[in-house]
């Protein structure tokens, strides 16, 4: 292949060429981005001065294009940002019509726009929206939770929320379908102390819905757990014919584990012991199997001697 070889003044030439071509470029880059264009992007719409005795639902997506004006420079750098811009529709009109139109609130959504990039249309321009009675219901609030204690720690009493319920207002139908409402899951480990958090309630998943609170105060009692034994006494249950029985022995020993902080209070008088006759008496058993019928919920069972009793029945 053969070489070219420039003189020294050629290759001048020629690199004043391409710097006369690329200057070029640039003032036609300079000038074709100084030029205002119109750009479309879908936005989500934002609801706002909702219908306060009405229960609405759209009819189509909460989300429109969305047409703005503006020059090549605003666009190249603004295009990311637009993506993800929301659009705030006023729901006011909603109290005497079934439907709002966009166009009517351009200049009051372009006040809160950049004054240099303006919004020119909306595709669809005309929001439809269906109704029912709206009504209001409070529901308990329902803890979602993955906790994982430490070796010997566990909860130590029912966990407490403040509020423990939430107001919720909508459509009669829907809301007779809401028996609870759930909180955002709390995931903890390693957890040695009681547990204190500020949690978020699950989103609505419909614009017709709302509630109130959307967060609430959790309080999860958590101690190091011991066992403990003691003795409690044996109650005999439907002896309907008043028997004269005699149980041996007469109490039980129980071992159960049992919150430190709770262990000295915790005694007999926290449980109850029964034997039922009935098994005797209908399935001619020679020895009853003693259960537990009250055991506090801070404390759990590990085992009961013996499991089972003797009796003399004296008729």
């Amino acid at each position: 292949m053969a070489i070219i070889k420039l003189s020294k003044n050629e290759r001048r030439r020629l690199s004043v060429f391409f710097t006369c071509l690329a200057l070029a470029f640039v003032a036609w880059m300079f000038t074709m981005l100084s030029k205002n264009y119109p750009y479309t992007f879908k936005a989500a719409l934002v609801y706002t001065n909702a219908p306060i005795h009405r229960s609405f639902r759209a009819l189509q997506a909460d989300s429109a294009d969305v047409t703005v004006q503006g020059s090549g420079w605003n666009l190249l750098f603004s295009a990311m940002k637009l993506n993800n811009q929301t659009i705030p529709v006023n729901l006011k009109n909603l109290d005497f019509k079934n439907f709002i139109v966009l166009n009517t609130q351009l200049k009051s959504i372009n006040e809160k726009w950049a004054s240099d990039q303006q919004i020119i249309s909306f595709n669809p321009d005309t929001l439809y929206f269906d109704f029912s009675s709206r009504v209001v219901k409070r529901v308990p609030i329902q803890l979602l939770s993955n906790i994982k204690f430490r070796h010997q720690y566990a909860f130590s009493g029912n966990a407490l929320l403040n509020p423990d319920y939430v107001t919720i207002s909508g459509p009669a139908n829907i809301l007779a379908n809401i028996n609870a409402w759930k909180t955002d899951s709390l995931a903890l480990i390693d957890i040695a102390d009681t547990i204190r958090r500020t949690i978020k309630l699950q989103p609505v998943s419909q614009s017709n819905i709302n509630i109130y609170p959307k967060t609430v105060q959790v309080k999860l009692p958590v101690d190091e757990y011991t066992e403990k034994t003691i003795y409690i006494p044996v109650k005999l249950a439907n002896n309907k014919d008043y028997y004269n029985v005699k149980v041996f022995p007469k109490k039980v020993k129980v071992t159960f584990t049992v919150p430190l902080g709770k262990y000295t209070a915790t005694d007999e008088s926290f449980f109850e012991a029964v034997a039922d006759l009935n098994l005797w008496h209908d399935q001619g058993l020679h020895q009853l199997p003693v259960k537990t019928v009250r055991v506090p919920a801070f404390c759990k069972i590990v085992k009961i001697e013996p499991q089972n009793i003797d009796f003399i029945v004296n008729q």
